[in-house]
């Protein structure tokens, strides 16, 4: 999967498996559009990988639970001059607890960033990413998306949306030059924790490199496939949740996410 001269639109950028993303891609040679709400930690962010690897990086402050923030995004970047033939979905919001103790608000941000924002940017970037000369996407699923997840409802449920909406989408661009992929993440050392109230009791963990690293071997293999977790124990849990009775590994999802 080539990069130099590529340009990278990777949202949630400031923290966790998307600021890895753009350290990765900018390591490269790829320039970069770094999208998220804390625009302190994007010019950080970006100082750093300018320094460091000599590529361009655009900072753009967005918060992707607004309505029309994907349009509003395209536009700024179109008046730019600025073209993505990357496009790495990050941005994702969760919250621990039962659904009927969850706050409207948590709800509603949790469908318009993990959902509505990851689909509409998809589709405000995508005539473009269709006429690159190799276009990327990577939308951030996880693996409560393969199974319901009670005490996280909401969230699992939108990762399973953002599984079969890559798969559907993986399926349409076939015959283009468009790679899709969606990287499902198990536990992983970000903020994520700490924002959603989940328990890190017992709770192994990958580093975002690590998960990263996943990505880019998907994405540089000859056939890049439509989904891919990481972690061999992540991928095991996964298929032993498959096989057992749909009530009893929904007990189990139901364990996992506990709240300390």
């Amino acid at each position: 999967m080539p990069s130099t001269s590529a340009t990278a639109l990777i949202t949630g950028a400031s923290s966790g498996i998307g600021r890895e993303f753009a350290a990765a891609f900018a390591a490269r040679g790829a320039d970069l559009v770094l999208a998220a709400r804390r625009e302190d930690q994007l010019d950080t962010l970006a100082g750093e990988l300018r320094h460091r690897h000599g590529v361009a990086v655009t900072v753009v402050p967005v918060d992707l639970s607004q309505p029309n923030a994907a349009g509003a995004l395209h536009q700024r970047l179109v008046r730019r001059g600025i073209t993505v033939s990357i496009l790495v979905n990050c941005a994702g919001l969760a919250t621990t607890g039962l659904f009927a103790d969850t706050a409207p608000d948590a709800v509603h941000n949790q469908l318009a960033v993990n959902v509505t924002a990851l689909t509409e940017v998809t589709r405000a970037f995508l005539p473009g990413l269709r006429t690159a000369a190799e276009g990327v996407i990577v939308n951030i699923a996880s693996v409560t998306g393969y199974h319901p997840t009670p005490g996280m409802a909401v969230y699992s449920a939108t990762k399973a949306y953002v599984l079969t909406f890559t798969e559907a989408l993986a399926y349409e661009l076939r015959d283009t030059a468009v790679r899709v992929l969606a990287l499902s993440p198990g536990p992983t050392r970000t903020e994520f924790y700490a924002t959603s109230g989940s328990s890190e009791n017992g709770v192994r963990f990958q580093t975002p490199d690590e998960v990263v690293a996943v990505g880019l071997r998907a994405l540089d293999a000859r056939r890049t496939p439509t989904r891919v977790v990481s972690g061999a124990r992540n991928r095991m849990n996964v298929a032993l949740l498959r096989r057992l009775p749909r009530r009893t590994a929904t007990a189990l999802m139901a364990g996992s996410t506990t709240s300390a």
